[in-house]
């Protein structure tokens, strides 16, 4: 009888999702000397690894795919005659370039990395209503940003400077859109959708379900 083995002292596998018996198969593969008969062989891996994965048979390029993780599991060892060309090692182990993620600190955090791109828009657009209306509603978000921040009250006169900070000067609020919508309609629609504090402390009484008494 064999000895027990456990998986921490066996061959690590290279693709965990095919198996410990299809490692094992690609491995007699590989010590097979004869090419014809390797050939057999990997057309017959190839075969099991497309039952396996059904539901990916009609994806594009399905068995090119199956031909990679064969020469994947085989560690770049495999010599057969693929329909495909064999990826190279190199190739597949090379790290990617690091993102370059965006590193803003603006000034007034509380109004965060959205607004500063909604205002570059708004310095791309051609003068007219539309613009307008941008920059009022880009102005109404940075009164609710702030309110996040300070929740007591803002002074417009605060936001029209910080939208002049932002924009350089360039977008101005013009006076028959004036004012911002106040702040207690800002709380109030903050406070309807959920986000702000309840109007008062009161906790509306749980419904009795069952009023029959149990015996």
């Amino acid at each position: 009888m064999e000895a027990l083995q456990y998986n921490s002292e066996r061959k690590p596998l290279i693709i965990p999702e095919y198996g410990r018996h299809m490692h094992i198969m690609v491995d007699q593969m590989l010590a097979t000397p004869e090419r014809e008969e390797r050939n057999k062989k990997a057309k017959a891996i190839i075969g099991v690894m497309g039952n396996l994965n059904p539901h990916l048979r009609d994806v594009p390029d399905f068995q090119h795919k199956l031909w990679d993780q064969l020469f994947i599991m085989s560690n770049f060892e495999l010599d057969v005659d693929s329909p495909y060309e064999q990826p190279e090692k190199e190739v597949f182990e090379k790290r990617p370039e690091p993102l370059a993620y965006p590193q803003n600190f603006p000034k007034y955090r509380f109004y965060g990395n959205n607004i500063k791109s909604m205002i570059d828009v708004a310095l791309g657009w051609e003068e007219g209503q539309m613009k307008d209306a941008l920059v009022f509603n880009i102005a109404n978000h940075m009164k609710k940003c702030f309110l996040n921040w300070n929740k007591d009250t803002v002074d417009d006169q605060v936001i029209f400077k910080h939208l002049d900070e932002f924009s350089g000067g360039k977008l101005k609020l013009k006076e028959d859109s004036l004012p911002l919508t106040s702040t207690q309609d800002l709380l109030r629609m903050k406070s309807k959708n959920g986000n702000g504090p309840k109007s008062n402390g009161a906790v509306k009484p749980r419904k009795n379900r069952n009023n029959r008494k149990r015996y």
